[in-house]
C-alpha cells in the first residue's frame, strides 16, 4: 500500500453558527494581504507613499478575482454548461476555480484605474508589487489543498498527496497523487524571491521586474499544467493552459528585451508618487505637534 505523506484534509469548511468559514478563501486573502505588505515595502523603498499600494490594490483585488473567475469559466465552460450541468455553479467561487491570466490580465486593468487616480506609473508599481504577488499564488494554491482539487498523476513517490473524495456525479476519488498545489506554491516562493534578488542585481525598472516574475512563473506553471490530470480542452497534443504558458513567456521575454534597450534603469524615485511628498509632511507635521505635546 501507498503511503501519502501529505494527507488532504476532510473538509474545507468549518461552520460558525450558520456561517461557512471556507479555507479557500481565507488562503486567498492571506495572499492579498502578504502582497499589499510587502509590496507597500519595496514602493516607500523606491520612494513611493506608503498607503498607495493598498490604495491601488482597492481597485486591482475585484478586478483580479472577477477576472480569474471569467477565465476559469469560459476555458472550462463543460463544468457548468451542457445537459445535466448547472450554470448557477459558475458563479460558486469558493468552491475553486480562479484563472491566473485572468485575474492577471484584468487585475492589470483595476491596477491601471487605481494608478490614473493616484497618478503612479503602471510598470513601476508592477515592479513593486511582482513578488508580492508570486507569494500571493503560493498562498492561494494551499485552496487548492483544501479543496482536493486540481492534483497531478498517480505517484508512489513518499511526498505523495492522498486524495479521497466523491466527485458531484458520484465517482469516488482515492489513491495517490503528485500534489502540484505544493509544487506551484514552491515555485512561485522561489519566483518571489528570485525577482527581490534580480530587482536589487540589476536594479529593474519601467516593469522589468513584473516580466521577470510572468517569465518564470510561466516555467514552473508549465511543468505543473504537464502533471495535472483535471478536465482540460487540448491542443496539438497540450493542455490549454500550458499553450498560454508558452505565449505569455514569450511575451514577457520580449518585454524584458525591448524595455532594456529602449528605457535602460529605474524611473526617479521623485516621479513615481505625487502624493510621497504630501505624506511625508505630514507625518513631519505630526511627528513635531506630538514632540510639542510631550515637552
Amino acid at each position: 500500500m501507498d503511503l501519502a505523506y501529505i494527507p488532504s484534509p476532510s473538509r474545507g469548511v468549518l461552520y460558525l453558527g450558520p456561517i461557512p468559514l471556507r479555507a479557500y478563501a481565507f488562503c486567498i486573502i492571506i495572499g492579498v494581504v502578504v502582497a499589499v505588505w510587502l509590496g507597500s515595502k519595496r514602493w516607500v523603498a523606491r520612494g513611493g507613499g506608503k498607503h498607495t499600494v493598498g490604495d491601488i490594490a482597492v481597485w486591482a483585488v475585484p478586478f483580479g478575482l472577477v477576472g480569474g473567475r471569467l477565465y476559469h469559466v469560459i476555458t472550462d465552460n463543460q463544468l457548468y454548461f451542457g445537459p445535466g450541468k448547472h450554470p448557477l455553479d459558475a458563479l460558486k467561487i469558493w468552491e475553486g476555480g480562479l484563472g491566473i491570466w485572468g485575474a492577471i490580465a484584468f487585475g492589470a486593468v483595476g491596477a491601471w484605474i487605481g494608478c490614473r487616480r493616484r497618478g503612479v506609473p503602471l510598470p513601476a508599481y508592477a515592479d513593486a508589487i511582482a513578488p508580492g504577488i508570486a507569494l500571493a499564488q503560493a498562498c492561494g494554491r494551499w485552496g487548492n489543498w483544501f479543496n482536493q482539487e486540481l492534483y497531478g498523476r498517480p505517484t508512489t513517490l513518499p511526498w505523495g498527496l492522498e486524495i479521497n473524495k466523491t466527485l458531484p456525479d458520484g465517482t469516488v476519488v482515492t489513491g495517490t497523487y503528485h500534489p502540484t498545489f505544493l509544487y506551484e506554491s514552491l515555485w512561485c516562493v522561489g519566483v518571489a524571491l528570485l525577482v527581490i534578488w534580480a530587482d536589487r542585481r540589476f536594479t529593474l525598472g519601467h516593469g522589468r521586474a513584473f516580466a521577470l516574475y510572468v517569465a518564470a512563473y510561466t516555467v514552473g506553471r508549465f511543468w505543473t499544467e504537464w502533471l495535472r490530470i483535471d478536465e482540460a480542452h487540448h491542443f496539438f497534443g497540450l493542455r490549454l493552459n500550458d499553450w498560454v504558458a508558452i505565449a505569455v513567456f514569450l511575451g514577457a521575454v520580449a518585454y524584458l528585451v525591448v524595455s532594456a534597450r529602449t528605457k535602460p534603469g529605474r524611473e526617479d524615485p521623485d516621479s513615481i508618487d505625487p502624493r510621497a511628498a504630501e505624506e511625508a509632511r505630514r507625518e513631519a507635521e505630526k511627528a513635531g505637534s506630538d514632540q510639542r505635546q510631550a515637552s
